[in-house]
């Protein structure tokens, strides 16, 4: 699943609650999608635990803000790790970078066209 998928209407949700600081929000939260992405991907060999961690922030960060396909791939990572399947998870985690720079820039063109 290499395709990216925004949910408007969660981003819609987010704006509507965080008014003026959305925005900033969005931002901020589109670094820590890189963040816990990388933290996933330098984990995920050696602390099964931390990288769970790490996927199960992702998941539901990328959730709110509308990430969708995102989330899909951070909740397959963190559910494989927690079902010790870790060469399911490394599988999952070939589609992290893609998924979190191709969900950042979706985000940040509709932010921009807001």
């Amino acid at each position: 699943m290499n395709t990216i998928i925004i949910d408007e209407n969660a981003l819609e949700s987010m704006e509507s609650l965080l008014g003026e600081q959305f925005s900033d929000t969005l931002v901020f939260c589109c670094a820590e999608f890189e963040r816990l992405g990388s933290e996933v991907l330098a984990t995920i060999h050696n602390d099964i635990q931390v990288a769970s961690r790490h996927a199960h922030s992702l998941k539901s960060n990328a959730a709110q803000f509308g990430a969708s396909s995102l989330s899909d791939v951070a909740r397959e990572i963190e559910q494989s790790l927690n079902s010790n399947n870790l060469a399911q998870a490394i599988e999952a985690s070939q589609l992290l970078d893609s998924q979190v720079a191709g969900s950042k820039a979706k985000l940040t063109d509709w932010l921009q066209s807001r």
